[in-house]
Order: structure tokens, then C-alpha cells, then sequence
């Protein structure tokens, strides 16, 4: 019967490669006799120094003895490519042609795909120049890569069909600046991809959950612990805390700064902004913070059956478009002035941007408005919403809390179903 041209076997001190020549092994030990290495499936640089002499003798000797099987000349040839070393076995470097250290445990039961892809590509050299101090695969090292997700990653290298339809994908890029080919190259690829390959969550999260759940939690605690005690923190103090709990919810803020200098065409005079946001990419914001003195974000009494916003928050929504309005107004004056102001406090080389900034007003109780008057405060918040962004106390609360069960639920990214549930 026909036989691999490469197995593997392993002994309890020594992990063989077996190796068939298509025609014969002279040709081999003539390269040998050379001082030529054998590449095997562009992966295993063999030498004649690991060549086992006497193994072609011991198979033929067994085969003699099996009177069932069908013997076809087996003109192989045996390798010492890897030693034992306590529940692994160490790969020899010079055979795999580099330094890294290769383990693979006792329990794999390898083939010649778990080390060599098509076009005769060396999966660990791929492995190994990612930059990794060694290479382990299965057992219970703890930079151990399990033997399932190790086959998980074989059965999703790309075939020779996948090859070609990649090549088909970019010549299609090109050739549909020009006209439009009948047929989509790119989602025929990216159809096969799906079927082939299963998408999971990284979950790089996971190491620094338990800080994140502490970090949350204790703003959560200071801030009911300041909506308890309002009286007992000053106007400047809150919104000092207030606003580091701001940050915390909206990660794409990198610097808040206090008591900004903002100059006014109108007046010709300068301003002050208590608090101007910066996000990553250089873009600014305006917050304004009040404190909630227990008062209801809606007044109570109707105007023509309507609920109207109390006085403090309409103030609050027209200092902020003051603000906004100032900003806009100042343009790339602006930007130079607090690139330069604020430079020493942001990254070498930032840039301050004011392109159509919004404004954040934080203030007020919502939890003890009734149906109606939420109904009302939603349209009013949803009204003003990208010019200026309404938020209750209440409101962040909640957001803690959703943050602080999800964080401690697990993984923050996950499939849907995909099913419907049953109505």
C-alpha cells in the first residue's frame, strides 16, 4: 500500500521524521555525500548526521514478518529531529533552520500539516518571526499554544483555492477603476474566508478586568457618596470630581483643563470656560457642571400642558452655546492659541482642533420624574443632542452601573444568536 512521503513517529526519548524519496534514497545520500542538506516541504533542513543508518533494515525486517500486508518498496529514510526533555520534545534548530526554542508535548500526534503549509512554507519559521522567546505547543506550559487551538489554526491556512482567489481579488481591485467586471472577486474571497475560518473574541481585556470592575465601583461609590452629602463639597470640588468620572466613561477624552482662556469677538474681551474637554485627536468639547441641589430636572407645574426645563438648565444649555459659539467664531486663531497654551499638558507635537465642538451639561435629578415629564425631557434632550448633551445624575448612575454589571459578566464582545427566540 501507499505509504506518506513524511510521518512521524515518537519513541520515549526521540521524535523520528520518516522521510520517502519519490524514486530511491541514492540521490539523497549522493547530496549528502556532498555536504548538502535535504529541505523537506521548504521546513526541515536534514543532515546526513541525523539520519538513523540501520532504519531502513529495521522496516524492511518488520514488513517481512506481516504476511496481510501488501508491501510496496519503502525506500525511507529515518530522522532525529527532536529529544526528549522532561514532558516535551525539543526540536533540533539547525533542522528547522532558526534559534527559537520548539517544544512540542508528548501527546501530539502530529502529522506533516502541523508544520508545513502549502507552497512548502514553514509554519513555525512563520511562528517564530513574530518575535516569540519560544514556541510551545500542547501541555501545561503556561505559554503553552493547546494542541485544539493549535489544529483550529492549521485547518484555517489558506488553500490553493483561497491563493487564488486572493490573486483574483487584488487584480479585480484594479480592474474595476476602469470598468465593472461581472463578477465580485473580493466578496467571492471574503465568502470563502467565513465559511473557512471562526472569528473569536480575543477577550484583551481579561487581565485588567478585576481593575476595572475596582476602578468603577469606587466611582460609583464616591459618587452616591457626594448626591448623599451635596452641602458638604464646594461648587469647585465637585466639578473636579465630577468631571474625572466624565473621563472615565468617555475614554475618548484624553485632558480636561479648568478655567480656559476663550476670547470673545463679540465683547472684544476674554472669557473663561470652566472646563474644556480634548479628545484624542486634538478635538474639544465644552462641560458644564452643576450641582443638583436635589431639584428635578423638569419643573413641575405645565406651561399650556406642557412640562418645561427648570431655569437652571436652560441657563446651563445657553452658557454652553455661548461658549460653542465664541469657539467657532475664533476658528484657526483658536486652535493656535490653545495648541499653544495648553501644549506643555498634551503630547509632543499635538494639535488642538475646533471643528463644530458640542457641549456637555451635567445637572439635575431625573429619578423622581413622572412618565410624562421624562417623555418631555427625552424630546428636549434628544432636540438639543449634538449641539449640547443633556445628562442627569441619574443618568450616571446608570451608566455606572451598566458598566460595572457588564465588566462583571465577562467578555464585553460576543455573536448574537443565531436564532429568534421563540415570541
Amino acid at each position: 500500500m501507499t505509504k506518506p512521503a513524511v510521518e512521524f513517529n515518537l519513541s520515549d526519548n526521540e521524535l523520528h521524521l520518516i522521510y520517502r524519496p519519490r524514486d530511491d534514497t541514492n540521490w539523497v545520500r549522493k547530496k549528502f555525500d556532498r555536504g548538502e542538506e535535504l529541505l523537506v516541504k521548504g521546513t526541515f533542513h536534514l543532515r546526513s548526521q541525523d539520519m538513523l543508518e540501520d532504519a531502513s533494515k529495521d522496516a524492511a525486517n518488520v514488513a517481512s514478518g506481516d504476511d496481510d500486508a501488501v508491501w510496496v518498496d519503502d525506500h525511507r529514510m529515518v530522522f532525529v529531529i527532536a529529544t526528549a526533555e522532561g514532558e516535551y520534545f525539543r526540536f533540533t534548530p539547525q533542522i528547522l533552520g532558526f534559534e527559537t526554542p520548539v517544544l512540542l508535548h508528548r501527546d501530539a500526534r502530529p502529522d506533516w500539516k502541523w508544520f508545513s503549509a502549502e507552497r512548502k512554507v514553514s509554519i513555525l519559521g512563520i511562528v517564530q518571526s513574530l518575535g516569540l522567546e519560544r514556541i510551545v505547543i500542547g501541555g501545561p506550559a503556561p505559554d503553552a499554544i493547546p494542541i485544539p487551538e493549535y489544529e483550529r489554526l492549521l485547518n484555517q491556512l489558506p488553500t490553493p483555492h483561497e491563493l487564488r482567489r486572493y490573486v483574483q481579488a487584488r487584480v479585480s481591485t484594479v480592474i474595476r477603476q476602469y470598468t465593472e467586471p461581472v463578477i465580485d472577486a473580493e466578496e467571492l474571497l471574503n465568502a470563502y474566508v467565513d465559511k473557512r475560518t471562526t472569528a473569536t473574541p480575543p477577550d484583551i481585556e481579561a487581565p485588567f478586568r478585576q481593575f476595572d470592575v475596582a476602578k468603577y465601583a469606587f466611582a460609583l461609590d464616591r459618587l452616591q457618596a457626594m448626591l448623599a452629602n451635596e452641602t458638604g463639597t464646594s461648587e469647585a470640588q465637585w466639578q473636579l470630581e465630577i468631571v474625572e468620572i466624565i473621563l472615565l466613561l468617555n475614554p475618548r477624552y484624553i485632558k480636561a483643563f479648568t478655567e480656559v482662556r476663550l476670547w470673545d469677538a463679540d465683547a472684544s474681551t476674554w472669557r473663561r470656560i470652566d472646563i474644556l474637554l480634548v479628545d484624542a485627536s486634538g478635538n474639544v468639547d465644552v462641560i458644564e457642571i452643576k450641582k443638583p441641589l436635589g431639584k428635578p430636572i423638569m419643573l413641575p407645574t405645565r406651561y399650556r400642558d406642557h412640562h418645561l426645563p427648570m431655569r437652571d438648565l436652560v441657563g446651563a444649555m445657553g452658557q454652553a452655546n455661548h461658549y460653542l459659539r465664541h469657539l467657532n467664531r475664533w476658528g484657526a486663531t483658536g486652535e493656535d492659541y490653545l495648541t499653544q497654551l495648553l501644549s506643555a499638558s498634551l503630547p509632543e507635537d499635538f494639535k488642538i482642533r475646533i471643528i463644530n465642538p458640542s457641549g456637555i451639561v451635567i445637572m439635575g435629578r431625573s429619578n423622581t420624574l413622572s412618565d410624562v415629564q421624562l417623555r418631555e425631557f427625552e424630546m428636549l434632550r434628544r432636540d438639543s443632542k449634538g449641539v449640547v448633551d443633556i445628562v442627569t445624575y441619574d443618568d450616571l448612575l446608570a451608566r455606572l452601573r451598566a458598566v460595572l454589571d457588564q465588566l462583571r459578566r465577562g467578555p464585553a464582545l460576543s455573536m448574537a444568536p443565531a436564532y429568534t427566540p421563540a415570541e
